[in-house]
């Protein structure tokens, strides 16, 4: 009863604060929901458009007492609010007598000719470039960023459960969301406070923090991960909008014809500017739009302010909602800047209106702008100190006075709440099992103990194989970390382990220091580009089912030390000292090779030096401890190049050698037709070396899909020492599925590949070679493509595998099928 008062309570102020709510479902008269029905309250500017399921939910601080619904077609209705509150309204309009037999008029869509709205969006084509701060040399700003994760769809049935016994204070902080009208409970809050220098001409911005302040669960691994796409930037007047590896149409697009209706609603001074209001909303279902407004002026042709709601039938795995505001102001009669920036995501394991869900929120508010203030190049490629424990506990007074956006009352009591729930002995028992689940790790005290899902492996070698290991984790920022594994297998009864650790020196330069050892089992080969990484080890090495006969497997002995700097940003510099003693783990597989004096030597013993240079533009990055998270992932191009040289008769090494490789890995959002994920690599071994420390083209005997392997090839199929091979991989979203019907409702994505590579081997290599492979180098380019399904429960994916070319190579696979499980295909 104490927790329904006290949601009671909270209406009742929600009331007061909000003084008119109103949500509900448009029909026609025989029950079909209506999409994209005007809703507006009466003699105001403040409406909002039915989703494509004919819901919606309005509100306002002002007291109105009726709601207009109108849509081409039917007839304009106006209805009566009897209270302040209406939830859960039902409205059915008429058609227009003249519209009866007009499919056109019935569904909504616009003219694309003889239509205002359109003549004004052509003319927000012509001017786009004369807007913001791209239009100066240089440029300066305040920033002040707000970013929320609340619980959200809280109804009586979760406020009683017995999951909540003792944490019964929470609910306190409840309020309802002005966008959806769900109501909420925040978990997590954190304020930011930046000054921003950019120079167009360099093409360089810098960001540089003045104050950080934040309560909740900020080491919580599912959340950083949500964090991702709250950071995403983007710029309305751009063509495609990307968010969650996807690219939204935009309604300033100049595609944006074709894929939205445009509706000239109203005119009005905003702000002593005359601005032209227009509506907008898709003009087919399962596209990749968005639906809602703008004002836009009438002699400058800038936006003063957008919203854009995302599709409800957009497919996008496990986020129900995605809304942005955006506001702009007026510097001059032909400059608009943006002031404001609102970014709403609802996250949801069901899409259900009713199901519990996360919001992700971020409030993004821009002052004191300045321009033309020059600054030498070196000022934005200067490494700075990424933790200053100053302004991280920036006192209450710094923030008085830089916050432009007061914290209403459920954002000042967030900070108590938070703080309080986390020393409540229940919800820690809740928080970790979420955290292992999200993670892979289980936390004790200060050592996580994972990653729990490699716990079980298999192969030809060790047969069953049980692993356990883990890490030191103090918090996301430790200056030095410490990770450490066993591992047996049944079938060689022999004990495996290993152990790493690095330290961070200094966090301005990134210098760190590393070391590591491990005794293990491993399919090497598994990549073209080699690793230096002790503790990794690739999927192939334990997959517990596989193609044919996985036993060409090696015992190995790896030793590691080494340190890295990165002299400038996003550039890393990485000296690797190592020692690898190698030998078969099968008697049917052999690393043989012959000794200068004749005779045959089944191990390898062998120190290598290693130079590693990367370079990742565009990388974004949280924390400042030894081991950063990445908020980005996937959405920048990645360089390397590496150089080894290979000690002989030093440390015991059996050969000299020099080996250049580079990888090239690069992303694509290429309009609304997809993701393509493009990687190329090349490499050349200089002098003869057994197959140990050869490049074999990287096979894949498992079912599942691995990127960079070629699934139709065994291990050791193709061996080389000069290289180069292509991975394309595109992702169409479901662009093709989505508009069939019967697959439609079924979310799915469509998968294309295509892998190649080239390869020689030198006829000094293969005098070496005394092992049981026959080396073949893919002199004639081998091949192969794929097609697949993605999206599968919204958790899996298969592939479909065609071989290309070297049909004729024994027990060549022709065909083969493979999956993988993820959660976002």
């Amino acid at each position: 009863m104490k927790q329904l008062l006290s949601l009671s309570f909270l209406l009742i102020t929600s009331i007061v604060v909000a003084q008119t709510k109103v949500s509900g479902l448009v029909k026609d008269v025989s029950g079909e929901p209506l999409p994209f029905v005007n809703v507006i309250f009466k003699d105001s500017n403040e409406g909002t458009i039915s989703n494509e399921e004919g819901r919606f939910y309005i509100e306002s601080d002002s007291n109105y007492d009726a709601v207009v619904f109108s849509f081409i077609g039917f007839k304009t209705k106006e209805v009566a609010l009897e209270t302040k509150n209406n939830y859960k309204m039902e409205v059915a309009l008429e058609e227009e007598a003249s519209a009866l037999d007009e499919v056109v008029l019935i569904s909504g869509k616009q003219p694309k000719e003889n239509n205002p709205a359109i003549d004004i969006l052509r003319k927000i084509w012509e001017n786009r470039r004369e807007n913001g701060v791209k239009k100066f040399k240089q440029y300066s700003y305040d920033k002040y960023e707000k970013l929320e994760f609340d619980l959200n769809t809280i109804d009586s049935t979760l406020i009683k459960s017995r999951i909540f016994k003792g944490m019964e204070f929470i609910w306190d902080q409840i309020d309802t969301s002005n966008v959806t009208g769900n109501s909420y409970l925040p978990i997590f809050i954190n304020e930011a406070y930046s000054k921003v220098y950019g120079d167009n001409l360099l093409n360089e911005e810098k960001e540089v923090l003045k104050g950080n302040k934040n309560s909740g669960f900020e080491n919580n691994q599912t959340l950083i991960a949500f964090v991702k796409d709250l950071y995403k930037e983007y710029n309305v007047y751009d063509n495609y909008l990307k968010f969650f590896d996807k690219a939204f149409t935009s309604p300033l697009s100049r595609t944006g014809i074709d894929v939205y209706n445009y509706k000239l609603l109203d005119s009005a001074f905003r702000d002593n500017k005359w601005c032209y209001n227009i509506v907008y909303y898709p003009r087919r279902k399962n596209e990749l739009t968005f639906k809602g407004d703008f004002w836009v002026n009438d002699s400058t042709w800038a936006i003063k302010e957008i919203n854009l709601q995302a599709s409800k039938s957009a497919n996008i795995n496990w986020v129900r909602e995605i809304y942005i505001e955006q506001e702009f102001e007026v510097l001059n009669d032909s400059i608009f800047l943006i002031t404001r920036d609102h970014f709403l995501s609802d996250f949801s394991l069901r899409k259900k209106e009713e199901a519990q869900g996360v919001y992700g929120r971020r409030t993004t508010l821009y002052d004191n702008y300045e321009f033309d203030i020059k600054k030498d190049k070196s000022f934005y490629g200067e490494q700075t100190d990424p933790y200053n424990e100053e302004i991280y506990n920036r006192p209450d007074s710094f923030w008085d006075e830089n916050r432009m956006e007061t914290l209403n009352k459920d954002e000042k009591g967030v900070y108590k709440m938070l703080d309080t729930l986390k020393t409540v002995p229940r919800f820690k028992a809740l928080y970790n099992i979420g955290s292992t689940l999200a993670s892979g790790y289980y936390q004790v005290d200060n050592y996580d103990i994972g990653p729990v899902f490699s716990i079980f492996g298999f192969n030809e070698a060790e047969g069953l194989r049980i692993r356990l290991g883990g890490r030191t984790y103090f918090s996301q920022n430790d200056p030095w970390r410490i990770e450490t594994f066993g591992a047996y297998g049944f079938k060689d009864e022999r004990f495996k382990f290993g152990v790493s650790g690095k330290l961070l020196l200094d966090r301005k330069s990134r210098l760190t220091v590393f070391s590591g050892y491990r005794k293990d089992v491993e399919q090497t080969g598994a990549t073209l580009t080699t690793s230096n990484d002790v503790l990794g080890r690739s999927l192939a090495s334990s997959s517990l089912i596989s193609v044919g006969s996985n036993d060409r497997l090696t015992r190995i002995k790896l030793a590691t030390a080494g340190l890295s700097v990165e002299p400038a940003k996003n550039f890393m510099v990485r000296v690797t000292g190592s020692h690898r003693k190698l030998r078969s783990a099968t008697e049917t597989f052999s690393l043989d090779y012959f000794a200068e004096d004749g005779s045959v030597k089944s191990t390898i013993s062998q120190p290598e030096i290693e130079l590693g240079l990367f370079y990742t533009p565009k990388r974004k990055t949280s924390g400042y401890g030894v081991e950063r998270t990445i908020i980005n992932d996937g959405e920048y191009p990645s360089f390397y190049l590496g150089y080894t040289y290979g000690l002989k008769n030093i440390l015991d090494g059996d050969f000299e050698y020099k080996k250049l490789q580079a990888l090239y890995t690069q992303p694509w959002i290429i309009g609304g037709i997809g993701r393509l994920t493009s990687t190329i690599e090349a490499g050349k071994i200089f002098d003869p070396v057994p197959l140990g420390l050869l490049s074999p083209v990287p096979g894949n005997q498992t079912y599942f899909s691995l990127y960079n392997a070629f699934t139709n090839l065994d291990y050791y199929e193709f061996v080389t020492d000069t290289y180069t091979s292509l991975h394309l991989q595109h992702n169409f979203g479901g662009r093709i599925f989505g508009r069939i019907p019967g697959l439609r409702e079924l979310d799915l994505r469509e998968i294309i590949g295509f892998r190649a590579v080239y390869g020689e081997i030198s006829d000094d290599n293969r005098a070496l070679n005394a092992s049981n492979i026959v080396y073949r180098a893919p002199e004639d380019i081998y091949w192969e493509w794929s097609v697949g399904v993605g999206n599968i429960f919204r958790i899996f994916r298969i592939d479909f595998n065609f071989r290309g070319n070297y049909l004729g190579n024994p027990d060549a696979r022709s065909f083969g099928v493979t999956g993988i499980f993820g959660f976002s295909f």
